[in-house]
């Protein structure tokens, strides 16, 4: 009996179709480039170079948070003839550069708050807690922005806990500083910089792993893929599910390649959209495409990819 070969497309976004944040990161950026600028001011004005170092530390904030608006953006690039997916790994690319940053950043608070450690400075006054004490106030308001989206969005995530982790810093400051302030501990400023950096660290550490994941094409955490081809193999009609791939395609997106046995070798349209609208339903898969065969014969994954190459 000659294999029946059937190739079905559904298309879709995850469990939820999520909201397009472009607000969220115009009024990030926006608002995060005006304090850059006060702190600025405030930093030459208190002759402060911790206030001056934060700016620049916030400036990088704002390039995350171009970053990862511009991942989000090119997205949403329509497919070429030769991006036949657009530039939907954009997103993802865009999440594993802002955990990278944030690693770094973790890294830099604590290689600056080790040398202060040794060698404790005094804070530059009253202005430094209060300009701290706004960036609480600023940079926790931009991550209220993203918390809605995080859990359904790998990018969104990255700009949402970089702007938490910069909320957590400058609360540092502001509680290191009424410390040091209060008692003139001056060792209390960099411990308290080096536990922050250590939580930065730590939250970040699941965003680089699942976003490094999805750049080598793993199953997006949010899956089981043995609860998906389980679910496959109960599909009547169906007597065996082989070369399941299942991938990212994006942030939002999900993929899924498979070779299902139909023993009757019929092609049925109605069977492979019950299929797709199963996968996206249930596993929030959007972009399925089924493989038919009788099972008969069963050409392995690499004869098909030599046979592509060699039609």
């Amino acid at each position: 009996m000659s294999a029946g070969h059937g190739h079905g497309h559904g298309h879709g976004h995850g469990h939820r179709v999520p909201s397009r944040p472009d607000r969220a990161f115009l009024l990030g950026i926006v608002i995060n480039s005006l304090f850059v600028l006060c702190e600025v001011g405030a930093g030459f004005y208190a002759d402060s170079l911790a206030l001056l170092a934060d700016a620049g530390h916030n400036l990088g904030d704002v390039l995350g948070l171009f970053l990862a608006w511009g991942g989000a953006l090119l997205a949403r690039a329509p497919a070429s003839r030769r991006r036949t997916y657009g530039l939907r790994r954009s997103s993802i690319f865009a999440a594993l550069l802002n955990g990278i940053l944030l690693l770094m950043a973790a890294g830099a608070i604590l290689w600056e708050a080790s040398a202060r450690l040794l060698h404790p400075q005094p804070l530059s006054g009253r202005v430094v807690v209060l300009v701290a004490a706004i960036g609480v106030g600023i940079n926790l308001s931009t991550a209220l922005l993203f918390m809605r989206d995080r859990r359904h969005d790998l990018n969104v995530r990255g700009a949402y806990l970089h702007m938490l982790a910069d909320a957590g810093v400058s609360l540092g400051v502001v509680v290191a500083g009424g410390l040091v302030l209060w008692t003139g501990w001056g060792w209390v400023d960099p411990a308290v910089s080096m536990l922050i950096a250590l939580v930065i660290a730590l939250a970040t550490w699941s965003l680089f792993r699942e976003s490094m994941d999805l750049m080598l094409d793993a199953v997006p955490e949010s899956l089981d893929p043995a609860a998906v081809e389980a679910w496959l193999r109960s599909v009547p009609g169906i007597a065996g599910v082989h070369h399941l791939h299942i991938w990212a395609m994006s942030t939002t997106e999900t993929a899924l390649t498979v070779h299902l046995v139909k023993p009757d070798g019929r092609l049925d349209d109605d069977l492979l959209l019950h299929i797709q609208q199963e996968l996206h339903r249930r596993f929030g898969i959007g972009h399925a495409t089924i493989q038919l065969e009788s099972g008969a014969r069963q050409v392995p994954a690499e004869g098909l990819r030599l046979a592509s190459r060699n039609p």
